[in-house]
C-alpha cells in the first residue's frame, strides 16, 4: 500500500504537470500571447486579442465540445465518475480508461479555449483512473483500491493547484467521508508527493497575489453579516446549476447547442474580456479591489449566465475556481454597498472571504474550500477568524435554505392514493 500511495503522488503530479502545459500552450496558441514584452496571464491575452479573435476561439470551442462529447457517447464507453468509482462503502465501479481518457482532454482543450467551466476535474479523474491501473497491477485489496482511488483524485487535484492540505481534506471530506489513520496517512502522503512533483516544471507558486489584509472591526462585522446573504446566494446558485444539469443536451443535440452558446459567449468577451475561463482573472481582479461595484455585478450575473449555458449545453468542467469567483463578485458587491453607509472595509479582503465561504457551502465541503483559499494565497494566520466566521454563517443559512426548500417541496407534491386528502 505504502508503494501504491507513493506511485500514485507521482503519476498524478506528472498527469497534472502534463495537463497544466497542455492548457498553457493551447491558450496562448488561442488568444496569441505569451512572447517576450506582451501578455502573460489568461485575461491580460483575451483583453489584449483582437475581437475577432476571441469569437473564433469560443466558436472552435464549440465545435470540440459539441462534436468531441456527442462522439464519446456515440461510440466510447458509458463514463463513470470519480464518486462513483470510489463507492460508498465498498470499491465501485471501474473508470474506462479510454474514454475517461478523451473526456478529460475535452474539458482541458475547451477550457483553454475559453470555456467558463473548470479545468480541476480532468487532472482528479486522470489521477484516479492511473490510482486504478496502480491498485489493479499491485493486487491491491478492495478496501484500500478505494482509498487509493480518491488519493489519486486528490492528489490531481494538489498537482495543478499547489495544494497539498486542500488535496489531502479533498479525499477525506468529500471522496471518502472518513478520518480514519490508515485514509489520512495515504491521503496526505499522495497529496503532498502530487503537489511536489510539478515544481520542478511550474514552479512553486500560489494561485493568487493579494495585497496585506488586516483584520479589523469592520471587517469582522462584515463577515458576520455578509456570511449569510453568501450562503443564501450559493444556494440559489447550486440549484439552478443543478436544474440545467439536469436538462443537459445528450446525443446529436448537443453539437446544436454547443454551436450557439460557444459563439454566444465570444460575442460577450468582446465586451467583457474577463467571461471567458475557469474564472481566474476576474477573482484575482477581485483580489485586487480594482473591480467597481457595478462591473463585478455585472460579471456575476453574465458568469452565471455563461456557466448555465454551458453545463445546458453539455459541455463538461469543474465549478471549483468558477464558484470561488461568483462568491467573490458577488461579496465585492455586497462591499460597495456596505462601504456607502457603514464603516469601509477593504473589498479584496472580504473578496477573498466570500469566495471561500462561497465555494465551501456551494460544493458543499467546507473544510476543503478553507483550506484551498489559504494555500490558494498564502493568507496570513489572523485572516482566518473572519474566514471562519463568513464560511459558518453561509453554511448555517445555506442549510437553512435547503431545508424550506424540501419541506416547500413536499407540500406541493401531489398526495398519495389512499391519503386523507385523497380520500377527502
Amino acid at each position: 500500500m505504502a508503494m501504491a500511495v507513493v506511485c500514485t503522488g507521482i503519476l498524478s503530479g506528472l498527469g497534472g504537470t502534463v495537463l497544466s502545459l497542455l492548457l498553457h500552450m493551447i491558450q496562448h496558441v488561442a488568444y496569441g500571447y505569451g512572447q517576450a514584452g506582451g501578455p502573460h496571464n489568461f485575461l491580460q491575452g483575451v483583453s489584449a486579442a483582437p475581437r475577432w479573435r476571441r469569437i473564433v476561439a469560443l466558436s472552435v470551442a464549440g465545435v470540440v465540445a459539441g462534436v468531441g462529447w456527442w462522439a464519446l457517447g456515440r461510440f466510447g464507453r458509458p463514463l463513470v465518475s470519480i464518486a462513483a468509482a470510489v463507492g460508498k462503502t465498498g470499491l465501485g465501479r471501474p473508470m474506462p480508461p479510454l474514454s475517461t481518457l478523451i473526456h478529460l482532454l475535452l474539458q482541458i482543450v475547451t477550457v483553454a479555449l475559453g470555456s467558463p467551466l473548470g479545468r480541476e476535474v480532468a487532472p482528479r479523474e486522470l489521477g484516479a483512473v492511473l490510482a486504478t491501473g496502480t491498485g489493479r497491477m499491485l493486487d491491491l485489496v478492495a478496501d484500500d483500491r478505494r482509498i487509493l482511488i480518491a488519493c489519486g483524485a486528490g492528489a490531481g487535484l494538489s498537482a495543478v493547484y499547489n495544494v497539498p492540505l486542500g488535496g489531502a481534506l479533498f479525499i477525506l471530506e468529500v471522496l471518502l467521508g472518513t478520518i480514519g489513520q490508515r485514509a489520512v496517512l495515504c491521503a496526505v502522503a499522495a497529496s503532498a508527493i502530487g503537489a511536489f512533483v510539478p515544481w520542478a516544471v511550474l514552479g512553486n507558486v500560489h494561485q493568487y497575489e493579494t495585497g496585506p489584509m488586516a483584520v479589523t472591526a469592520p471587517v469582522v462585522l462584515w463577515a458576520i453579516c455578509a456570511g449569510p446573504v453568501i450562503g443564501t446566494g450559493a444556494h440559489v446558485a447550486r440549484r439552478l446549476m443543478g436544474i440545467v444539469q439536469n436538462r443537459a443536451a445528450k446525443g446529436v443535440s448537443r453539437i446544436g447547442w454547443c454551436l450557439v452558446v460557444f459563439p454566444l459567449l465570444g460575442v460577450l468577451t468582446c465586451f467583457y474580456p474577463q467571461l471567458p475561463g475557469n474564472g481566474r482573472g476576474p477573482m484575482q481582479l477581485a483580489l485586487s479591489a480594482r473591480l467597481g461595484m457595478e462591473l463585478a455585478a455585472i460579471l456575476l450575473v453574465l458568469k452565471v449566465v455563461v456557466i448555465m449555458g454551458a453545463l445546458r449545453a453539455g459541455a463538461a468542467g469543474g465549478l471549483l475556481t468558477p464558484s470561488l469567483t461568483m462568491g467573490a463578485l458577488l461579496s465585492t458587491v455586497l462591499a460597495g454597498a456596505w462601504n456607502m453607509v457603514l464603516p469601509a472595509v477593504d473589498a479584496g479582503s472580504v473578496a477573498l472571504l466570500g469566495g471561500i465561504a462561497f465555494l465551501g457551502t456551494f460544493m458543499s465541503m467546507p473544510l476543503t474550500a478553507v483550506a484551498l483559499g489559504i494555500e490558494f494565497t498564502h493568507l496570513g494566520h489572523d485572516m482566518w477568524i473572519p474566514v471562519f466566521v463568513t464560511s459558518a454563517g453561509a453554511l448555517l443559512a445555506f442549510r437553512v435554505c435547503a431545508r424550506m426548500g424540501g419541506r416547500m417541496a413536499a407540500q406541493t407534491q401531489p398526495s398519495a392514493p389512499g391519503s386523507m386528502s385523497a380520500r377527502s
